[in-house]
């Protein structure tokens, strides 16, 4: 008898998964527990096992292309001669583009696309029509392919290294004068005609389809700026010291990065104001304070961003918490991150000084009430004792929800940061 396959649910939040790889073929037989697919979802790529017994008879979703949980991918048989002639498969309908079909859609130019169905709006982006050429102002008008100038244009030309059929002449029938050399480049600068144009047409583009990660950090992002009352608050911190601090305990063999100092001190700030570290339900319209300090450290991919979890940060020292980041950006980059490895976080950390980014604002990530953006150590004048002086500063910018935090929650907090980073022994004990 012939039964279906659907999407499987692989996370929390997936709604929907890109199926990377299948790892049976088509008419081969499957053991309970073998690895059928490996599937992209909004938070990993992970790989799914039989339940049951039988024959991959067809692949409907084949490998590049996407469904919605509990969509039918595929029709097994209990025997390998089974037909499944007329067999409809169960699960929720609806149409997936294919790989295929969306490069075609993608292709398609604004004239070619299809009309919107009524009562649906337009796209608020609308491409104007590619142009099919562009009118350059005309260069040195040339007889028999000779340039039109004067003896003394010419002679000026050659002297400076000027390209004569680089500049528009002023004179009759755009003959190029002498006033007219200055406005040349030189005979080194390669031409239009000698690089060659690009195939594309001006304005042209095309449309890449959303990965299942990139649509959900999309969904949460845009719900979280649109409804979450954000403030946000700076303090900028003293360096020196960090910074001497890291570079002692690199000559003695001890790796630490400054992301590692900053989850240490976070941790060790959120024990002194639990305010911070807390959430809210937007279903019952509570506070929730969170019992434990986990930290979510955001980690970039190639599919997107991702925030793994370093569980009881507080209790954990440099060296614990440093190893533990290392591993978990590791397995967050090949996809193999479980899902207790990054859901459920009570505070989250988005460093971008590793790209030389001096300052910036994150979006919180709920149903956390706060995160913490971090930028690079940057050179600059500082006073200290009233004289200035070179320095290295920090800058921490904490994004708050108003409906939990408040401003002198978020001022408090910050100061406690600023007392660890820059007395940085206190992370040491």
């Amino acid at each position: 008898m012939p039964f279906t396959l659907t999407m499987p649910k692989l996370s929390p939040t997936m709604e929907e998964g890109t199926i990377v790889k299948w790892r049976i073929k088509e008419g081969a037989q499957v053991k309970a527990g073998d690895v059928l697919i490996e599937v992209a979802t909004d938070k990993a790529t992970v790989e799914f096992n039989a339940l049951d017994e039988g024959y991959l008879r067809k692949i409907i979703i084949p490998e590049g292309g996407s469904a919605i949980v509990n969509q039918a991918i595929a029709v097994f048989t209990e025997s390998k001669t089974e037909s499944i002639e007329g067999y409809k498969p169960e699960g929720v309908s609806m149409p997936v583009a294919t790989p295929v079909e969306e490069k075609k859609e993608a292709a398609k130019t604004p004239a070619e696309a299809p009309a919107a169905a009524p009562g649906l709006r337009q796209p608020a982006f609308t491409p104007e029509p590619a142009l099919t050429h562009y009118e350059f102002p005309q260069m040195g008008k040339s007889v028999q392919g000779r340039v039109l100038a004067s003896p003394l244009a010419r002679r000026l030309a050659q002297e400076k290294g000027i390209d004569l059929a680089s500049i528009a002449g002023s004179g009759p029938s755009g003959r190029i004068m002498s006033r007219d050399i200055d406005r040349g480049q030189p005979d080194a600068a390669v031409s239009f005609e000698e690089k060659g144009y690009p195939s594309d047409s001006p304005g042209s583009f095309e449309e890449v389809p959303l990965t299942p990660m990139r649509k959900a950090i999309g969904r949460r992002l845009q719900e979280s700026k649109t409804f979450v009352p954000h403030f946000y608050v700076t303090q900028e911190i003293d360096a020196d010291t960090l910074v001497r601090v890291r570079e002692e305990l690199k000559a003695g063999g001890l790796k630490i990065t400054f992301n590692d100092f900053i989850v240490r001190a976070a941790a060790l700030s959120l024990r002194e104001h639990p305010g911070i570290n807390s959430g809210f339900n937007t279903v019952n319209n509570t506070i929730i304070r969170f019992k434990t300090i986990d930290i979510s450290v955001a980690v970039t991919i190639e599919a997107g961003l991702i925030t793994p979890i370093v569980r009881y940060a507080d209790y954990k020292n440099l060296g614990q918490i440093s190893s533990e980041i290392k591993w978990l950006a590791k397995r967050a980059r090949e996809g193999k991150l479980a899902r207790e490895e990054y859901t459920g976080g009570s505070f989250t950390i988005s460093n971008m000084g590793m790209f030389g980014i001096r300052d910036f604002i994150a979006v919180i990530n709920p149903p956390q009430a706060a995160i913490l953006a971090v930028g690079g150590i940057q050179d600059k004048a500082v006073v200290k004792n009233g004289q200035v002086v070179p320095g290295k500063t920090l800058s921490l910018t904490l994004s708050s929800d108003h409906r939990v935090v408040d401003g002198a929650d978020a001022a408090g907090f910050l100061g406690s940061m600023k007392k660890y980073l820059e007395n940085p022994a206190l992370l040491l004990v």
